[in-house]
């Protein structure tokens, strides 16, 4: 895979680190369980999004953008992301932001994710849950082009095939680090949402020939809808990268136990992942992805569906800003606390 025939503005802090977790793997007495830090991209506080910007702004330079504009949840990390990527190249931000949860929190509207996003000079403005956001930024991007602005918009998670050849990359940069040490994985698992992280691993995966299983562990939407997303979304990119027909629909597997009452609203299960991974290992993770990812590979370790002797992979994908709106979920561990 030539990548380097793409467009990318080189700003990640790659690789990441590939860790193991001993306490981790001896607390849940089953796989040797490893950890892909893509927490640790860099640019506000890293996360997933960094890789995918890296391909996507640099399409928004060429195409002599001056604005970009993007869409996600109250507590998006994409959005914060997308507004320090933008800072970075000069160029202004505007996040249309979607109340998916009922919180009435002052943290959860105006901390974590938020507070980073006005810092980094973005404009923001919020919506109803239930609305066509996708539609929202167009209209909200047409007028700004009336108003002599050359925008460009990103789709919610920067999940289209520009995007996911990030993940292409990762999965290119993971397989390096496993070949260069010798290193086998039986399996290879994250929290799957807008779909861009899934279906560039997976067709990275599967293009190198890596026979490295993929499992996403859903946040939001039902299972058909979710591995059918990843694998449209894998068709294109596997389409642009030149290799269509690598990926088959057999290939994409979402697990959509761990999603609870909605998106963005943590579970029980959520909440316990993050203070073991935060108390066992010093890793902080989110209650909106990552979390709801840790909570599946937990479960999975004690159900007996990972087991011990396999060696299993956890990509993180970042999102640690976003505890600062949920303090009183955490301090209290009552999930419904925030929204009544």
């Amino acid at each position: 895979m030539h990548l380097a025939r793409f467009p990318r503005i080189f700003l990640a802090h790659l690789p990441t680190p590939l860790e193991r977790m001993d306490r981790l793997s001896k607390e849940l007495g089953g796989p040797e369980i490893w950890i892909k830090r893509d927490d640790c991209t860099g640019l506000s506080t890293g996360g997933n999004k960094t890789r995918k910007l890296e391909f996507l702004m640099a399409e928004a330079e060429a195409m002599g953008a001056d604005m970009v504009m993007t869409q996600g949840a109250t507590q998006s990390n994409h959005a914060r992301q997308t507004a320090a990527f933008a800072s970075k190249l000069g160029m202004k931000c505007h996040i249309l932001l979607e109340d998916r949860t009922g919180y009435q929190d002052h943290n959860y509207n105006d901390n974590g994710n938020v507070l980073l996003d006005h810092l980094h000079g973005a404009t923001t403005e919020k919506f109803p849950g239930g609305h066509d956001m996708p539609g929202e930024m167009e209209k909200a991007a047409e007028a700004m082009r009336a108003d002599g602005k050359k925008v460009f918009t990103i789709p919610g998670g920067g999940s289209n095939p520009t995007g996911a050849l990030g993940y292409v990359n990762c999965a290119l940069e993971l397989l390096n680090q496993v070949n260069s040490s010798g290193m086998v994985i039986d399996r290879l698992v994250h929290a799957t949402g807008s779909s861009g992280t899934q279906a560039g691993l997976i067709v990275g995966l599967k293009a190198l020939n890596a026979g490295i299983p993929l499992l996403g562990f859903g946040t939001r939407a039902p299972q058909p809808k979710q591995e059918q997303m990843v694998y449209d979304l894998a068709v294109k990119t596997a389409e642009k990268l030149g290799c269509p027909g690598v990926v088959a629909r057999e290939d994409v597997v979402a697990d959509t136990s761990y999603v609870g009452t909605g998106y963005g609203i943590p579970r029980e299960d959520t909440i316990e992942a993050i203070r073991m991974f935060a108390e066992l290992e010093g890793i902080l993770l989110d209650p909106v992805y990552s979390g709801k990812g840790a909570a599946g590979l937990i479960d999975y370790c004690r159900k007996g569906k990972f087991k011990k002797g396999e060696r299993i992979v956890f990509l993180h994908t970042g999102g640690s800003a976003g505890l600062f709106g949920y303090d009183q979920v955490l301090a209290s561990g009552n999930t419904s606390l925030a929204a009544e």
